[in-house]
């Protein structure tokens, strides 16, 4: 019995990784045939319409890359970024302030990208300096940003949370607030680009925000994740009012992928945000690799938990995105093994939950999302009070996971709804 019911949770992990879920090929292969190299691909080019890349030199890199090699990701990207940040250096001796920027934001994306694939070992020194060196570059272009970019501290538990208050010009004016968090793997510096950049441009001021197993949050302080993620938003809603640019009365939070559990949970709680977007909705997570009550049970038998880790050892060194997948989940929860990152997700879920929303809901999903995918249907069938459901196609060339690779189109959709929302607010 143990055996068998061992074997049936690695293979339902493994299904989750592998995009062989209902017998479904990749949604996208661009130069790399692996899922995860080619969704990292687009990712690090999907900047380019916010300034955080630029396709030619992103090109050049990927194709030094080869398929499954992650030190060779990781030294292609820590070039170029590194010959971006030399540039933005030189263009601001030579006081060219608006390339310097330029090539400091590129730089910080190139970082991110560069850090991605390094985390199979959760001691390797390069992850804090190089995730280090994108924050840096981004801070750094951020100050020559003609619309202020501020670096802040938000009180949390006894130490800080970071974020950047991103304002739509130095008037003061008070004005509708855009919280914006990640999920899994992303970084603050990564949201404005994905995010912000657009949602200025619409007249809202934007609170970027990092925390638990996020960002540095992770990496200096070491707060892995944590399910109740209404004890994070509340102490950033509590330094969002406080701020003289905030109209209180009209404050949206937005959460990215695994955000997209994150963000519906903290509202559940969190009733002084009045509008939430979940890009992509998660119910649970994660998701269709996620254990019943029996696997759970299964899974505290030392027996069970030495196969299921054997066995996941096994395909993580056969397979880049099983191996990424893993390595950062033990990461970002701080777990010793596969099986204890497994069963640290069992309170992740909105049962019993969801029902305590009390704000409209904005849920996305993508047509071919295999990261999550039926995740975010799920979470807006069991929603009472107003939702709205949005699909993003492959029609639209906006199918992939967070619509990556469609950030123009994606942004344009969703913050459409968000400023419909905030005109009916009363």
């Amino acid at each position: 019995m143990k055996r068998t019911l061992t074997l049936y949770l690695i293979f339902i992990f493994f299904l989750s990784f592998c995009n062989i879920f209902k017998g479904e090929a990749a949604a996208m292969e661009f130069i790399f045939k692996d899922m995860q190299y080619s969704f990292q691909a687009i990712r690090a080019l999907d900047k380019a319409p916010s300034g955080g890349a630029d396709i030619g030199e992103c090109l050049k890199t990927l194709y030094r890359i080869k398929e499954g090699d992650d030190e060779g990701w990781y030294r292609e990207w820590h070039k170029t970024a590194e010959e971006r940040e030399k540039t933005a250096e030189r263009f601001l001796a030579s006081g060219h302030k608006i390339s310097a920027r330029q090539e400091y934001f590129r730089a910080s994306n190139y970082y991110r990208t560069a850090e991605f694939f390094l985390h199979t070992n959760t001691k390797d020194p390069r992850i804090l300096s190089t995730w280090r060196k994108s924050r840096d570059c981004f801070q750094k272009g951020a100050l020559l940003s003609h619309a202020p970019i501020k670096t802040v501290e938000i009180p949390f538990e006894g130490t800080a949370l970071p974020g950047y208050m991103c304002l739509v010009d130095n008037s003061g004016k008070k004005r509708p607030l855009l919280i914006i968090h990640t999920g899994f793997d992303g970084t603050g510096e990564e949201l404005y680009f994905d995010v912000a950049y657009y949602a200025l441009q619409r007249g809202y001021n934007c609170l970027i925000f990092e925390g638990p197993g996020q960002g540095r949050v992770i990496r200096e302080q070491g707060i892995p994740f944590r399910y109740n993620w209404e004890t994070v938003v509340t102490p950033v809603v509590d330094f969002a009012i406080k701020q003289p640019v905030v109209d209180a009365e009209k404050i949206a939070l937005m959460g990215i992928s695994f955000g997209g559990y994150l963000a519906p949970r903290a509202v559940a709680f969190e009733h002084r945000i009045r509008l939430c977007i979940a890009n992509g909705g998660v119910y649970e997570f994660p998701g269709i690799s996620r254990p019943d009550e029996v696997g759970y049970r299964e899974l505290e038998d030392s027996e069970n938990a030495r196969n299921y880790d054997q066995g996941v050892y096994v395909e993580m060194k056969k397979n880049p995105s099983i191996r990424w997948a893993v390595s950062n989940g033990m990461f970002t929860f701080k777990a010793n093994s596969p099986s204890e990152w497994l069963k640290m997700t069992k309170p992740y879920t909105l049962k019993n939950i969801a029902d305590r929303i009390k704000c409209p809901m904005l849920i996305v999903d993508s047509e071919e999302d295999k990261d999550l995918p039926g995740q975010a249907k799920k979470l807006y069938d069991v929603l009472a009070y107003p939702k709205e459901f949005m699909l993003f196609t492959k029609d639209e060339g906006a199918e992939e996971h967070c619509q990556i690779g469609s950030r123009v189109i994606s942004n344009e959709r969703i913050l459409d709804w968000l400023d419909d929302a905030m005109r009916a607010i009363k």
